[in-house]
């Protein structure tokens, strides 16, 4: 059954609109709602034959403010006027300015973004304070339940006086003009409406104003990208986690002692996040000597039967007594083996500093949420209409000229979601770089991919594609709030550019989600062979055959030197380390995500046609599955 969501002018929610837009949610509107919106309606309608210059209403629009309407046509006076027009000037205003505002260009916006449009757009006017009628908006919520979406292109908007041109295309419609979606066929308005069984409306007073002025387009856009961008955030922690996995990382710097000392809110979160996708890791601060260097497969790399079947070998370098001076505490508490984990007590950045980054793009999603948040149920057109104003008898203390349309709210904190995208997908491209590279991935094959033969390229070329990723991002991270370009002759002198900087996040989220599913689909690949690795060595030390072990050692002292008793000690004790231990593992919901992209993708043992697998990873991460 179809989820129906009551709208109220005061209570409509991120959630509920992502419901309507993609989910199928209908609307209903609240009586008591309705009841406002009339009564608004009535007064606006009382007022207008008392000859006060009402703007937009009784007067001309931007810089026709200062025109008053006549009795009657100037232009039927002329030679070669039009057919007679049965409508008043007052009627006649509205309509032109719905017809000729609608002007936007460039590809239709998609389906799910005029459906939030749509459910915004008549929450803003169940306020009660925009002079429409309560049928007319009734009208614009049909639209949206009848499956009629109007064909919004996504250009042509300044963000002050609102989003005039794309919110003309959404009421267009209305009148049986523009272009609709009727369940996904494209056709025109009139014929959208007739099939759904609507009929074309005939505006009256202000309400062309109140349909096409606000910042709905701005608002949905916006709306629709913070939810997305909730999801990669958590999608980001989760890639971070199953690398740092991958890498048998450090956890000291992840600790909730650690960032009491630095409480911003989204980095004490992140960290705590990073915790509890850790829990249960065997991989996390494993002990340096046990973690074996990648060493490529030949045929004699494995001596018995069960092991013929491993795709690599292992190695591990022997540290002779007389290089251990001046490091007998660290070979006090480490056997002396060097594998392919660095002897460092700190990762790198992209690592160590997870939640320091991924906590700022958090805070800044958060700081975006609270303006979207309030901006949902506001009142953005103009004038306001204030029935109930303290003196009746002063027409501007009932219908006010001000300036709700403006943008800038939204549009400064779009430039923050600009800015904070390309930081989350660069941390996760340097991550995905740290992975595919020998010098720096601490012991796992270069580029993730055996080679043998000196044939494969591995996964090098997916690190080529997120890094072109982030660059397009950052090149659209500059903000167009700082740009205003004065319209309509000078009176509408500063704008918003809202629009455009909301379509710009919702466009970089879409780049954001691939960065981060290039970054999941190459941590799979180094978790398994790391796990695979490590598990290879536990089972080579069960065997409790020590001298099988140290083939796997360079650097050890032959049979006859001085030091050989030691070495062999000491590889005894690796073998103990090794056995007690226990499995090698991630932390569980870790695997549980592991487990996910192995279902839509498998190991990669030699080179194979990649791009199938990389759309499916997209499509996995922007379903939401991976976080779920």
């Amino acid at each position: 059954m179809q989820q129906t969501i009551v709208l109220d002018g005061s209570s409509l929610t991120r959630a509920q609109v992502a419901q309507v837009a993609y989910d199928g949610a209908r609307i209903a509107l609240a009586p008591e709602g309705l009841a406002r919106v009339q009564r608004t309606a009535d007064f606006l309608a009382a007022k207008v034959g008392g000859g006060e210059p009402i703007y937009g209403v009784t007067t001309g629009f931007g810089s026709n403010a200062d025109k008053l309407l006549g009795a009657h046509r100037a232009r039927d006076e002329l030679a070669d006027k039009p057919p007679a027009h049965d409508a008043t000037l007052m009627e006649e205003l509205q309509y032109n300015l719905v017809v000729t505002h609608a002007v936007c260009v460039g590809k239709p916006f998609a389906p799910e973004v005029v459906r939030a449009m749509l459910a915004i757009r008549v929450n803003t006017l169940m306020r009660g304070h925009s002079g429409i009628r309560a049928s007319t908006l009734q009208a614009l919520a049909s639209l949206l339940n009848h499956d009629v979406i109007p064909v919004i292109p996504e250009k042509g908007s300044v963000g002050a006086s609102g989003d005039l041109a794309p919110l003309s295309h959404l009421a267009i419609v209305l009148l049986g003009g523009g272009e609709a979606f009727l369940r996904g066929e494209r056709m025109p308005g009139a014929q959208a409406l007739e099939r759904a069984g609507l009929a074309p409306l005939r505006l009256s007073f202000k309400e062309g104003l109140a349909l096409n002025n606000g910042t709905t387009q701005m608002l949905a856009t916006a709306s629709l990208a913070l939810s997305r961008l909730e999801a990669l955030i958590a999608t980001a922690d989760l890639a971070a986690a199953m690398t740092l996995d991958a890498f048998a990382g450090r956890t000291g710097a992840l600790q909730e002692q650690v960032h009491a000392l630095r409480p911003h809110p989204g980095q004490v979160e992140t960290a705590k996040n990073l915790r509890a996708l850790l829990d249960g890791s065997t991989l996390a601060d494993i002990p340096y000597h046990l973690v074996p260097r990648f060493k490529t497969w030949l045929a004699s790399s494995w001596s018995e039967p069960e092991d013929q079947a491993q795709r690599f070998d292992l190695s591990w370098d022997y540290v002779p007594p007389s290089q251990r001076h001046g490091k007998e505490s660290f070979y006090a508490r480490f056997l002396p083996f060097k594998g392919g984990k660095k002897h460092q007590p700190q990762d790198a950045y992209c690592l160590r500093c997870t939640p320091q980054v991924h906590g700022a793009v958090r805070d800044a999603w958060a700081q975006a949420c609270r303006v979207i948040d309030i901006e949902l149920n506001a009142v953005t057109d103009n004038p306001l209409i204030f029935p109930d104003a303290v003196d009746p008898k002063v027409i501007e203390d009932q219908v006010v000229s001000a300036g709700h349309f403006h943008g800038m709210p939204l549009a400064l904190a779009m430039s923050y979601l600009k800015a904070a995208i390309p930081v989350l997908a660069s941390i996760s491209e340097r991550r995905t770089n740290k992975l595919v590279d020998p010098a720096n991935n601490d012991g796992l094959p270069a580029f993730l991919i055996g080679n043998e033969d000196a044939t494969d390229s591995g996964f090098m070329i997916v690190q080529y594609t997120a890094a072109a990723l982030v660059n397009d991002l950052a090149t659209r991270a500059h903000p167009a709030s700082v740009y205003s370009i004065p319209t309509s002759a000078n009176a509408e002198d500063h704008v918003s550019m809202g629009a455009n900087e909301a379509r710009h996040v919702l466009e970089m989220v879409e780049d954001l989600s691939h960065v981060l599913a290039m970054e999941l689909y190459t941590a799979a690949q180094a978790l398994e062979y790391r796990q695979d690795m490590l598990n290879a060595a536990r089972r080579l030390a069960a065997r409790g055959d020590w001298r099988s072990l140290a083939a796997k050692i360079a650097g050890a002292p032959a049979p006859d030197h001085a030091d050989y008793a030691q070495f062999a000690e000491e590889v005894r004790g690796l073998m103990r380390a090794l056995n007690e231990a226990g499995e090698f593992r991630a932390g569980a919901a870790v695997r549980k995500a592991f487990d996910a992209v192995r279902a839509t993708v498998g190991f990669m043992q030699r080179d194979r046609a990649m791009d199938g697998d990389v759309a499916k990873m997209c499509a996995l991460v922007a379903s939401g599955a991976l976080v779920r």
